[in-house]
């Protein structure tokens, strides 16, 4: 089965996605898959091997080696942000009858869209942070914002992955810079309450027809926030199991599975919560969790003793089963 393990993407957060492409090429049972290492980027589309880009037909997203045409059974998505993360390839995938790992078009598109997956969640009595919700070239007034939603507050651009454009603002002195930096990602920004308790991010997946969560870590930034260099350049703690009680723990998992129910998921997920007052808030959920290898939905699959290649298998499973939602 020819599987097309794609990466890349046109946002900042290629890099990762190009090192979580990897994990996944390293852990694909090779007795049952042949896999390809697809790259999607801004300027080009193509397939890797042995060091050789081969351009990928955007018609039917086949390659031509040798004067054969490559198909792909299925593809395993694994682009963050922009287009993988949003709903854009999903839906190119659909139109060409194209089966993929992860949640579907729509899903994709929604749970992208910060404000527009509060909103949903509102509907379940998901408890989260107070926010506010700004186009860019409306009018922003600081002391109105302090009022509603206090200090410290975070801005954060609506669409947008992998913390970039996020900023704490301590003081409204700080607000002018911080406004600049989300709507550098976006122009639609969400401003939302400072919630003071532990943060934890819970790995959650469709495994053998069950929701399962796969473990809690807790976040020990060293900056401000769990922020793109927390993340991602060795600026954090991430302690899996997480250091709360069996009844919080249980609790954790609980919100996170009506989480993903509520939001119609399938895939690989990681659900971010602050853990304030003995209640999970929600902070977001990403439908394509970082695999590198400082990721954390990794380590949480070696901490629930499941091998990544049986994640995998499921995912391609779950991705041929599914049908295209124009042919329901």
């Amino acid at each position: 089965m020819n599987v097309a393990v794609v990466m890349g993407g046109y946002s900042d957060e290629s890099v990762i996605s190009l090192r979580s492409g990897q994990l996944i090429l390293n852990h694909l049972d090779k007795t049952k898959y042949q896999p390809f290492e697809v790259h999607v980027l801004k300027d080009e589309w193509y397939c890797v091997i042995d060091s050789v880009k081969y351009p990928v037909n955007k018609g039917d997203f086949t390659f031509t080696k040798d004067n054969q045409t490559v198909k792909f059974d299925v593809a395993v998505n694994t682009v963050h942000g922009t287009p993988g993360e949003d709903g854009h390839l999903q839906a190119y995938w659909e139109l060409i009858d194209l089966p993929y790992s992860g949640c579907n078009y729509y899903q994709s598109s929604l749970t992208f869209n910060k404000r527009d997956t509060l909103s949903v969640l509102s509907k379940f009595n998901i408890p989260k942070a107070k926010s506010i919700y700004i186009t860019k070239g409306e009018a922003i007034d600081g002391k109105k914002i302090e009022a509603e939603l206090g200090l410290p507050f975070f801005v954060k651009p609506n669409q947008s992955g992998s913390s970039l454009g996020v900023s704490m603002v301590s003081t409204l002195e700080d607000l002018p810079k911080a406004l600049d930096f989300a709507f550098a990602e976006d122009n639609d920004i969400l401003i939302e309450s400072y919630l003071n308790g532990t943060e934890v991010s819970v790995g959650v997946l469709n495994y053998k027809g069950e929701t399962t969560v796969l473990g809690i870590t807790e976040i020990l930034s060293q900056n401000a926030f769990f922020d793109y260099e927390a993340k991602y350049l060795g600026k954090s703690e991430e302690i899996t199991p997480a250091r709360i009680s069996a009844e919080l723990e249980k609790l954790v998992v609980e919100t996170a599975k009506k989480v993903y129910e509520a939001l119609g998921m399938s895939g690989f997920s990681r659900t971010d919560f602050i853990i304030m007052n003995g209640i999970p808030h929600f902070i977001e959920i990403n439908t394509n969790p970082g695999l590198s290898p400082q990721s954390i939905f990794p380590q949480q699959a070696a901490y629930a003793n499941i091998p990544f290649s049986d994640l995998l298998d499921n995912e391609i499973k779950l991705a041929l089963q599914r049908k295209p939602i124009w042919k329901k």
